[in-house]
């Protein structure tokens, strides 16, 4: 793949597909490197869940939020490689980095890193019984509620995910059993308080054993441990939420000597590593003031976007025109849209 990007984006979750629409204003030749089948990043986990906190966007599913960030990330149409693991970046000292993937070696001016935490997968469940083969109602993603529908649901863990399925799953479930091995479950205050209103909460409480049918490939009860001893809950579908595996074999190849921060890059609070060129953005970027929550991705992708174009053109604006007056938005609107809106003016 010897044709060179102005800008190779690596990860195509919010903070990723943001930077390609950023990117796609200041006319950068852009690429995004997804390791996953499809774009979306960890939001694609929670498809059935609202998210709340977005400035200017009414609550909104993560299905729908991600369908409308991938329509806005493709607007300026970037080069996308999806199902492809970086493994390696490498400065070429010529003002190009070669990106070592499974899949080949891609060229760009500058990069992007926008992995989240890593790449995730979810932690299975680990107790006796469990099928090696995936069984019908055990679910470690929740894709869609209506299947829930008047059934017993057993969830196993105590954040603020498996909180928040046991809540939305009130009014839909014919009963909800959360079980949790700490003492007090670990998510918001208020999600806490609503859980323990509708919920069977089981806290200091072990899963030993899971029984599944052989002849309907489905879970039929589950063996609790309590202090007072052993109980068996019969269910429809059990629900595993023990968060995720990290794979993050990018972060930690030699080739790249950036600063490391836990599991984050460190980096200037607009997205400059220790090695010229190389950016970061979304949960991987660590910082003094950094917010983790998505409104924070997406000033962390504006200002990764501007380093890696003033690195490329050291004389080109240290920001983008706003939308409303960039050339480039301009023409993909249509003639009539445009036209409605001047007479609104």
């Amino acid at each position: 793949m010897t044709e060179i990007y102005d800008v190779t984006i690596i990860g195509g979750g919010p903070a990723g597909l943001y930077a390609a629409f950023y990117a796609g204003l200041r006319n950068m030749k852009t690429k995004i490197i997804e390791f996953q089948s499809e774009l979306g990043g960890k939001v694609r986990l929670f498809p059935e869940k609202k998210i709340w906190d977005i400035g200017g966007q009414p609550p909104i599913t993560g299905d729908a939020f991600i369908k409308q960030l991938i329509e806005q990330g493709l607007t300026f149409h970037p080069t996308v490689h999806v199902e492809t693991k970086v493994e390696r970046i490498v400065d070429q000292l010529d003002g190009t980095f070669h990106i070592e993937t499974n899949k080949g070696t891609h060229m760009s001016r500058s990069v992007i890193v926008a992995v989240g935490g890593g790449i995730i997968q979810p932690q299975k469940l680990q107790v006796a019984g469990v099928p090696k083969e995936d069984v019908q109602n055990m679910h470690y993603v929740v894709r869609e509620f209506e299947q829930f529908r008047d059934q017993v649901v057993l969830i196993s863990g105590g954040g603020n995910t498996a909180v928040d399925w046991a809540n939305e799953l009130h009014g839909i479930a014919k009963e909800i059993h959360v079980v949790y091995r700490g003492e007090n479950l670990s998510a918001h205050e208020a999600q806490v308080e609503q859980v323990m209103k509708h919920a069977t909460v089981h806290t200091q409480t072990q899963i030993t054993q899971v029984h599944a049918n052989e002849n309907t490939n489905c879970i039929e009860n589950v063996t609790i441990e309590q202090a007072a001893g052993e109980k068996i809950i019969s269910v429809d579908h059990m629900i595993v939420s023990h968060g995720f595996d990290l794979d993050q074999t990018l972060q930690y190849d030699v080739s790249i000597p950036l600063e490391r921060i836990d599991h984050a890059i460190a980096s200037t609070a607009t997205g400059k590593t220790d090695m010229p060129g190389i950016f970061v953005a979304g949960d991987i970027a660590k910082y003094e003031g950094k917010v983790n929550l998505l409104v924070g991705c997406f000033q962390d992708a504006v200002n990764a976007v501007n380093g890696a174009k003033l690195h490329i053109e050291p004389t080109a604006s240290h920001v983008a025109m706003v939308s409303s007056h960039n050339e480039r938005v301009q023409k993909r609107i249509p003639v009539e849209t445009r036209k409605n809106e001047k007479s609104l003016a």
